[in-house]
Protein backbone atom coordinates (compact mmCIF):
# COMPACT_ATOMS: atom_id res chain seq x y z
CA UNK A 1 0.00 0.00 0.00
CA UNK A 2 1.01 3.84 -0.44
CA UNK A 3 0.06 6.12 1.54
CA UNK A 4 0.51 9.76 -0.25
CA UNK A 5 0.21 12.16 2.45
CA UNK A 6 -0.33 15.98 1.05
CA UNK A 7 -0.78 19.39 3.20
CA UNK A 8 -4.17 19.94 2.58
CA UNK A 9 -7.15 18.09 0.68
CA UNK A 10 -6.66 21.09 -2.99
CA UNK A 11 -3.24 19.42 -3.15
CA UNK A 12 -4.23 15.64 -2.16
CA UNK A 13 -6.81 16.43 -5.13
CA UNK A 14 -4.88 17.44 -7.80
CA UNK A 15 -2.23 14.40 -7.18
CA UNK A 16 -5.19 12.70 -7.77
CA UNK A 17 -6.10 13.38 -10.48
CA UNK A 18 -2.68 13.88 -12.23
CA UNK A 19 -1.94 10.64 -11.17
CA UNK A 20 -5.58 9.35 -13.29
CA UNK A 21 -4.85 11.18 -16.36
CA UNK A 22 -1.10 10.05 -16.19
CA UNK A 23 -2.49 6.02 -15.96
CA UNK A 24 -4.96 6.67 -19.27
CA UNK A 25 -1.66 8.20 -20.87
CA UNK A 26 0.31 5.51 -20.23
CA UNK A 27 -2.39 2.80 -21.36
CA UNK A 28 -3.01 4.96 -24.63
CA UNK A 29 0.54 5.23 -25.02
CA UNK A 30 0.76 1.01 -25.57
CA UNK A 31 -2.67 -0.24 -26.88
CA UNK A 32 -6.11 1.19 -28.29
CA UNK A 33 -8.16 -0.58 -25.68
CA UNK A 34 -9.89 1.78 -23.98
CA UNK A 35 -9.15 2.50 -19.88
CA UNK A 36 -11.67 1.76 -17.80
CA UNK A 37 -12.27 3.65 -14.82
CA UNK A 38 -13.99 3.19 -11.37
CA UNK A 39 -15.50 6.71 -9.81
CA UNK A 40 -16.76 7.80 -6.95
CA UNK A 41 -20.09 10.39 -5.58
CA UNK A 42 -19.80 12.40 -2.32
CA UNK A 43 -17.76 15.36 -1.68
CA UNK A 44 -14.84 13.80 -1.09
CA UNK A 45 -13.93 13.78 -4.94
CA UNK A 46 -15.35 16.83 -6.60
CA UNK A 47 -11.59 18.39 -6.32
CA UNK A 48 -10.05 15.83 -8.46
CA UNK A 49 -13.18 16.43 -10.83
CA UNK A 50 -12.45 19.87 -11.04
CA UNK A 51 -8.82 19.35 -11.68
CA UNK A 52 -9.50 16.78 -14.37
CA UNK A 53 -12.23 19.14 -16.14
CA UNK A 54 -9.21 21.57 -16.11
CA UNK A 55 -6.85 19.40 -17.54
CA UNK A 56 -9.45 17.74 -20.30
CA UNK A 57 -10.62 21.20 -21.68
CA UNK A 58 -6.15 22.30 -21.33
CA UNK A 59 -5.59 19.38 -23.63
CA UNK A 60 -3.71 17.42 -21.19
CA UNK A 61 -6.27 14.64 -21.14
CA UNK A 62 -8.85 13.18 -23.37
CA UNK A 63 -11.44 10.30 -21.82
CA UNK A 64 -12.76 9.45 -25.64
CA UNK A 65 -11.29 6.19 -24.96
CA UNK A 66 -12.52 5.99 -21.33
CA UNK A 67 -15.10 3.75 -19.92
CA UNK A 68 -16.46 4.16 -16.42
CA UNK A 69 -17.74 2.66 -13.69
CA UNK A 70 -19.69 4.42 -11.25
CA UNK A 71 -19.50 2.75 -7.38
CA UNK A 72 -23.30 2.92 -6.01
CA UNK A 73 -26.70 4.13 -6.24
CA UNK A 74 -28.94 4.91 -4.08
CA UNK A 75 -32.44 2.78 -4.44
CA UNK A 76 -35.58 3.63 -5.64
CA UNK A 77 -34.69 7.72 -5.99
CA UNK A 78 -35.58 9.02 -9.51
CA UNK A 79 -32.14 9.42 -11.67
CA UNK A 80 -33.42 13.20 -12.23
CA UNK A 81 -33.17 13.79 -8.24
CA UNK A 82 -30.83 16.13 -7.88
CA UNK A 83 -29.55 13.83 -5.20
CA UNK A 84 -28.94 10.97 -7.03
CA UNK A 85 -25.54 9.65 -8.21
CA UNK A 86 -26.56 9.79 -11.98
CA UNK A 87 -27.53 13.65 -11.61
CA UNK A 88 -24.35 13.81 -9.09
CA UNK A 89 -21.71 12.83 -12.33
CA UNK A 90 -23.62 14.38 -14.77
CA UNK A 91 -23.12 17.58 -13.04
CA UNK A 92 -20.10 17.48 -11.47
CA UNK A 93 -17.81 15.41 -14.49
CA UNK A 94 -19.87 13.94 -17.02
CA UNK A 95 -21.28 17.14 -18.72
CA UNK A 96 -18.00 18.61 -18.48
CA UNK A 97 -15.42 16.18 -20.21
CA UNK A 98 -15.92 14.15 -23.65
CA UNK A 99 -16.26 10.60 -22.29
CA UNK A 100 -18.98 9.26 -24.75
CA UNK A 101 -22.45 9.05 -22.94
CA UNK A 102 -22.28 5.27 -24.31
CA UNK A 103 -19.04 4.83 -22.23
CA UNK A 104 -20.74 5.55 -18.74
CA UNK A 105 -22.13 3.09 -16.45
CA UNK A 106 -24.14 3.60 -13.09
CA UNK A 107 -26.16 1.11 -11.08
CA UNK A 108 -30.28 1.63 -11.65
CA UNK A 109 -31.10 2.09 -8.70
CA UNK A 110 -34.94 1.35 -10.15
CA UNK A 111 -34.27 -1.23 -11.98
CA UNK A 112 -37.32 -4.07 -11.83
CA UNK A 113 -35.17 -6.24 -10.60
CA UNK A 114 -31.83 -4.99 -8.60
CA UNK A 115 -30.65 -8.94 -8.35
CA UNK A 116 -30.55 -9.03 -12.32
CA UNK A 117 -29.09 -5.28 -12.17
CA UNK A 118 -26.09 -6.08 -10.17
CA UNK A 119 -25.35 -9.08 -11.76
CA UNK A 120 -25.26 -7.52 -14.90
CA UNK A 121 -22.85 -4.48 -13.72
CA UNK A 122 -20.55 -7.56 -12.78
CA UNK A 123 -20.75 -8.93 -16.40
CA UNK A 124 -20.25 -5.43 -17.88
CA UNK A 125 -17.32 -5.09 -16.03
CA UNK A 126 -15.99 -8.65 -17.27
CA UNK A 127 -16.80 -7.48 -20.68
CA UNK A 128 -14.87 -4.02 -20.51
CA UNK A 129 -11.95 -5.93 -19.67
CA UNK A 130 -12.03 -5.14 -15.65
CA UNK A 131 -11.05 -1.88 -13.84
CA UNK A 132 -7.98 -0.38 -14.67
CA UNK A 133 -8.32 1.99 -11.55
CA UNK A 134 -11.13 2.31 -9.30
CA UNK A 135 -10.66 5.78 -7.30
CA UNK A 136 -12.82 6.02 -4.05
CA UNK A 137 -13.24 7.66 -0.98
CA UNK A 138 -13.82 6.27 2.54
CA UNK A 139 -16.84 6.59 4.98
CA UNK A 140 -16.31 8.22 8.97
CA UNK A 141 -16.40 4.38 10.23
CA UNK A 142 -14.04 3.49 6.94
CA UNK A 143 -16.50 2.01 4.48
CA UNK A 144 -15.45 1.63 1.07
CA UNK A 145 -18.26 1.92 -1.24
CA UNK A 146 -21.45 1.43 0.86
CA UNK A 147 -19.60 -1.64 2.08
CA UNK A 148 -20.94 -1.03 5.62
CA UNK A 149 -18.61 -2.40 8.60
CA UNK A 150 -18.92 -6.08 8.96
CA UNK A 151 -19.66 -6.16 4.99
CA UNK A 152 -17.79 -9.11 3.38
CA UNK A 153 -14.43 -8.65 1.63
CA UNK A 154 -14.88 -10.80 -1.14
CA UNK A 155 -18.83 -8.91 -1.84
CA UNK A 156 -19.31 -8.40 -5.33
CA UNK A 157 -22.47 -5.62 -6.64
CA UNK A 158 -25.41 -6.23 -4.50
CA UNK A 159 -28.25 -4.32 -2.61
CA UNK A 160 -27.03 -3.43 0.70
CA UNK A 161 -29.03 -1.35 3.28
CA UNK A 162 -27.81 1.47 4.53
CA UNK A 163 -26.55 2.12 8.33
CA UNK A 164 -28.05 4.71 10.58
CA UNK A 165 -24.58 6.68 10.87
CA UNK A 166 -24.36 6.71 6.86
CA UNK A 167 -27.85 8.17 6.32
CA UNK A 168 -27.27 10.63 9.04
CA UNK A 169 -23.95 11.88 6.75
CA UNK A 170 -25.85 11.99 3.74
CA UNK A 171 -28.75 13.89 5.03
CA UNK A 172 -27.04 17.08 4.80
CA UNK A 173 -27.41 16.74 0.96
CA UNK A 174 -31.40 15.97 1.86
CA UNK A 175 -32.45 19.22 3.50
CA UNK A 176 -30.89 17.32 6.73
CA UNK A 177 -33.58 15.24 6.76
CA UNK A 178 -32.35 11.91 7.58
CA UNK A 179 -35.80 10.56 6.51
CA UNK A 180 -35.33 11.41 3.00
CA UNK A 181 -32.49 9.59 2.84
CA UNK A 182 -33.09 6.03 0.89
CA UNK A 183 -32.41 3.23 3.06
CA UNK A 184 -30.94 1.23 0.35
CA UNK A 185 -28.46 1.13 -2.30
CA UNK A 186 -26.94 -0.76 -4.54
CA UNK A 187 -22.93 -0.96 -4.32
CA UNK A 188 -20.17 -2.53 -5.81
CA UNK A 189 -18.61 -4.98 -3.59
CA UNK A 190 -15.45 -4.69 -2.04
CA UNK A 191 -14.11 -7.96 -3.98
CA UNK A 192 -15.41 -5.69 -6.49
CA UNK A 193 -13.39 -3.06 -6.28
CA UNK A 194 -10.30 -4.92 -5.02
CA UNK A 195 -10.25 -7.00 -8.78
CA UNK A 196 -9.25 -3.30 -10.06
CA UNK A 197 -6.09 -3.75 -11.12
CA UNK A 198 -4.85 0.04 -8.64
CA UNK A 199 -7.53 1.30 -6.46
CA UNK A 200 -6.58 4.83 -5.33
CA UNK A 201 -8.64 6.28 -2.64
CA UNK A 202 -8.93 9.73 -1.42
CA UNK A 203 -9.01 10.74 2.36
CA UNK A 204 -9.26 13.86 3.47
CA UNK A 205 -10.11 16.25 6.96
CA UNK A 206 -10.14 14.91 10.49
CA UNK A 207 -13.65 13.23 10.58
CA UNK A 208 -11.95 10.52 8.09
CA UNK A 209 -8.74 9.94 10.80
CA UNK A 210 -9.64 7.16 12.51
CA UNK A 211 -10.94 5.32 9.49
CA UNK A 212 -7.50 6.07 7.65
CA UNK A 213 -5.46 5.03 10.63
CA UNK A 214 -7.50 1.69 11.58
CA UNK A 215 -6.93 1.46 7.05
CA UNK A 216 -3.13 1.43 7.70
CA UNK A 217 -2.75 0.23 11.10
CA UNK A 218 -5.18 -1.79 12.14
CA UNK A 219 -6.21 -5.52 11.41
CA UNK A 220 -7.22 -6.57 8.15
CA UNK A 221 -10.92 -7.02 9.16
CA UNK A 222 -14.55 -6.83 8.07
CA UNK A 223 -14.88 -3.97 10.59
CA UNK A 224 -13.32 -1.30 8.73
CA UNK A 225 -13.42 -2.50 4.65
CA UNK A 226 -10.97 0.36 3.80
CA UNK A 227 -8.56 -2.18 5.38
CA UNK A 228 -8.91 -4.88 2.57
CA UNK A 229 -6.67 -2.74 0.70
CA UNK A 230 -3.72 -4.01 2.49
CA UNK A 231 -3.98 -6.83 0.73
CA UNK A 232 -4.18 -4.93 -2.53
CA UNK A 233 -1.20 -5.04 -5.16
CA UNK A 234 -1.66 -1.80 -5.83
CA UNK A 235 -3.42 0.15 -3.46
CA UNK A 236 -2.75 3.94 -2.88
CA UNK A 237 -4.80 5.83 -0.10
CA UNK A 238 -4.06 9.68 -0.88
CA UNK A 239 -4.77 11.71 2.33
CA UNK A 240 -4.38 15.32 3.85
CA UNK A 241 -2.41 16.27 7.25
CA UNK A 242 -5.71 16.18 9.19
CA UNK A 243 -6.94 12.34 8.35
CA UNK A 244 -2.93 11.65 9.05
CA UNK A 245 -3.54 12.87 12.23
CA UNK A 246 -4.47 9.47 14.29
CA UNK A 247 -1.84 7.60 12.61
CA UNK A 248 1.70 7.16 14.89
CA UNK A 249 4.72 9.20 14.60
CA UNK A 250 6.95 6.50 13.03
CA UNK A 251 4.03 5.52 10.44
CA UNK A 252 3.65 9.18 9.34
CA UNK A 253 7.63 9.43 8.85
CA UNK A 254 7.93 6.03 7.06
CA UNK A 255 5.46 6.74 4.41
CA UNK A 256 6.69 10.67 4.10
CA UNK A 257 10.33 9.08 3.61
CA UNK A 258 9.67 6.30 0.69
CA UNK A 259 7.28 8.88 -1.01
CA UNK A 260 9.66 12.14 -0.56
CA UNK A 261 10.94 11.33 -4.61
CA UNK A 262 8.02 10.60 -5.67
CA UNK A 263 6.07 14.17 -4.78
Amino acid sequence: MRLIIESDSSRGSVWAARYIASRIREKAAMTDKPFVLGLPTGSTPIETYKELIRMNRAGEISFKNVITFNMDEYVGLPESHPESYHSFMAKNFFDHVDVPKENINILNGNAPDLAAECASYEARIEAAGGIDLFMGGVGEDGHLAFNEPFSSLVSRTRVKTLTYDTRVVNSRFFDNDIDKVPTLALTVGVGTVLSAKEVLVLAFGHKKARALQQAVEGAYSQSCTLSALQAHRHGIIVCDELAAGELKVNTYRYFKDIEKDNL
